[in-house]
């Protein structure tokens, strides 16, 4: 059923977000403020259920690119999304009925709701990856048969560029990452156009509502001075995620962080409190992918591994994590849809370069 998201909705929204975002995403902070302010300028945000798109109805993906730890510093103006889709529907001949996030994880769970805002459309609650992968062929639309291009990109100058590569989703990220390294190392796209029929069978559907779900769960479990990281346990057992658990807890001794063709890339090692042997070790690629304990794997990509304040479990981003800081190192397993063997040839461990199988994060828990 459609409804319209408040901006009272917007704190639990990216919370939840940030938590599904695996580290990755953008700061959803900076996107929070913008979608803001299109409420005070009096626009609104109305979400459709994506079983309620009629089968010709044209959806656009949009999305911020680029390394997170870019955006810390060239913080959006704000139009630079809707000047992507203007320039994609000026490509296709045909005005956009509906905008649907490329990923829901933080700075991205805000800006389809930003662009859709200002562009007077209505959302769609679902996605396309379930969490935030850093490539663009890394989405389930692209997995189950829908091109990413057209693509149209925008800089926050107004500067503007088509990338169309046909069916070839991979070409279409290697264009686009290029021309958001010139473009100052972070723009903003509107890819992946398709018909409503396409989102029904190739999203992940209702992310948004659980986004909003996990983060008005841990707000509340604080308010009742109940463990948040129980309540988030118990809140995905009822949702396609299923499985959560608390990997590792910890103080960060080391953060090695590089911004590098396009990404923010890197590791972090993390010590048990009190000095124990124990050490947890984290590898990203904007998101986090993998995570070993003492050479051991605990959790691999495409299941979430998400690191949360140890005391207040508010999700913590690759490009402010820091030395010092206390976390619990938090492992999602991934839903039904992103496990097929079609799935893990575009976004399971060796797609990163990894030499660790995937193991089902329910399955290393027992």
């Amino acid at each position: 059923m459609a409804y319209e998201l408040m901006k009272e909705d917007l704190v639990d929204l990216a919370t939840g977000a940030a938590l599904l975002g695996t580290g990755g995403g953008g700061d959803p902070l900076i996107g929070r403020l913008l979608v803001e302010q299109a409420l005070a300028d009096g626009c609104r945000i109305r979400v459709l259920d994506p079983d309620e798109l009629q089968q010709d109805t044209l959806v656009v993906a949009s999305a911020m690119m680029g390394a997170p730890t870019v955006v810390l510093e060239k913080i959006p103006t704000g139009l630079e999304s809707l000047t992507a889709l203007r320039r994609l529907e000026e490509h296709l001949g045909r005005k956009a009925d509906a905008i649907i996030p490329m990923e829901c994880g933080g700075l991205n769970s805000m800006i389809p709701l930003l662009v859709a805002a200002r562009a007077d459309l209505p959302v769609v609650d679902a996605d396309g990856m379930g969490r935030a992968f850093p490539e663009l062929q890394m989405e389930t639309f692209s997995v189950y048969g829908i091109s990413a291009s057209p693509l149209a990109i925008a800089d926050e100058r107004g500067h503007t560029a088509i990338v169309d590569t046909g069916a070839d989703n991979q070409r279409t990220e290697w264009y686009a990452r290029a021309l958001t390294i010139r473009m100052g190392g972070s723009a903003h796209i509107a890819e992946y156009p398709m018909t409503g029929e396409q989102v029904k069978r190739t999203a992940i559907p209702r992310t948004l509502q659980l986004a909003l779900t996990l983060g008005r769960t841990t707000r509340e479990a604080k308010r009742r001075h109940e463990d948040p990281f129980d309540a988030l346990v118990d809140a995905l057992r009822h949702t396609p995620y299923e499985h959560g658990r608390v990997l590792f807890t910890g103080k960060v001794v080391d953060v090695v962080r590089r911004v590098s063709d396009g990404f923010t890339q890197g590791h972090a090692l993390i010590e048990e409190f009190g000095g124990g042997t124990a050490g947890l070790r984290v590898e990203f690629r904007n998101e986090n992918l993998l995570a070993t304990v003492d050479g051991r794997v605990v959790a691999i990509v495409p299941d979430l591994i998400t690191l949360l304040d140890a005391d207040t479990a508010m999700p913590i981003t690759t490009e402010t994590l820091r030395y010092g800081m206390r976390v619990r190192v938090f492992g999602i397993s991934t839903p039904p849809i992103m496990r097929t063997s079609a799935a893990l040839e575009v976004f399971g461990p060796a797609a990163f370069g990894l030499t660790e199988p995937w193991q089902p994060l329910e399955e290393i828990m027992n």
